[in-house]
């Protein structure tokens, strides 16, 4: 596979600073080499270039950094679009969560001009459906799915262009564990599949995991992964972001992707919220890297 790797180094998303250094620690980490070592081909386009929080204004407290993060969110959007339609995979290493909404919103307008349908798979501990009249914070790394949605401002929902990236039938949540009154309103209304924390104990992760694949399979053909580190349990990804106990262990993080893996559908791979301000010798983004790796088909044996 010919894989493109680009690092988003935003962090005017989230309420903690660190999180831009993420792709450097993810990079650090060895992830070209180890997806070399599966026999891929890689290319790394470095990272786009993201604004300061000390050379821009906040803006609308309800949706801070909107307007900076719109521009980055149009040249990701432009870049992933760019890198499909010659036939390559994006991996783009975050950064906050934000970053999610040109991503996703670049993988669904190559799909729209091919008159082609997208799924998302989002692995994370919150929802991240806010949107300005509901965030408790006005941070946008909570808002990307509203966005992607078209709940949430039409700066956000236009990225690549004036339509609904995604339907809510074909978003699948897996790991969440915390979510705000007016994302569980959202979530319920719009249909969106959320499989929580509670789901996975009951049932186990190869169940949820079978039932969320075959949700944003059903009827599209690209599928597009978005993994925030904070879905893991912070014993074993302390450097996150927003950080909630409880989490995906070792195992079951590696085994969604593994699953991912098997399935042989995914397209697009986002890994987001790796902090090393907050990690431990860079625990966090190394385990980042063995994610990765799963994900593109490393086995035990």
């Amino acid at each position: 596979m010919n894989i493109h790797v680009l690092g988003v180094p935003m962090d005017l998303g989230s309420g903690r600073r660190g999180v831009d250094m993420g792709p450097s620690a993810i990079r650090i980490a060895g992830v070209s080499e180890c997806l070399k070592d599966l026999g891929n081909k890689v290319t790394d386009d470095g990272d786009i270039d993201i604004k300061n929080m000390e050379e821009i204004r906040v803006g609308d407290l309800k949706a801070r950094y909107l307007k900076e993060i719109t521009r980055a969110s149009r040249i990701i959007a432009q870049k992933v679009e760019r890198i499909m339609s010659h036939d390559n995979f994006p991996l783009i290493l975050g950064g906050d969560h934000s970053i999610a909404i040109g991503t996703v919103s670049g993988v669904a307008s190559f799909a729209k001009k091919k008159r082609k349908k997208i799924g998302v798979l989002w692995v994370d501990a919150h929802g991240d459906i806010n949107t300005p009249a509901t965030s408790p914070s006005g941070n946008i790394h909570g808002m990307p799915l509203a966005a992607l949605l078209g709940l949430a401002p039409p700066e956000l929902s236009s990225i690549g262009g004036e339509f609904r990236k995604v339907e809510p039938g074909n978003v699948a949540l897996v790991g969440i564990r915390s979510l705000d009154e007016g994302e569980k309103k959202f979530l319920k209304r719009e249909g969106v599949h959320v499989y929580t924390m509670s789901d996975i104990d009951r049932q186990g992760i190869h169940r949820v995991m079978k039932k969320a694949l075959s949700k944003i399979t059903d009827g599209t053909d690209y599928v597009h992964v978005s993994f925030d580190l904070d879905a893991v349990d912070p014993t074993i990804a302390p450097g996150v972001g927003t950080p909630v106990k409880g989490g995906l262990d070792y195992r079951e993080a590696h085994l969604v992707m593994e699953f991912i893996a098997d399935s042989e559908v995914m397209t697009s791979l986002e890994i987001v919220e790796a902090n090393p301000i907050l990690d431990e010798h860079n625990t966090s983004a190394q385990f980042a890297v063995e994610l990765v790796q799963s994900a593109f088909g490393k086995k035990i044996l």
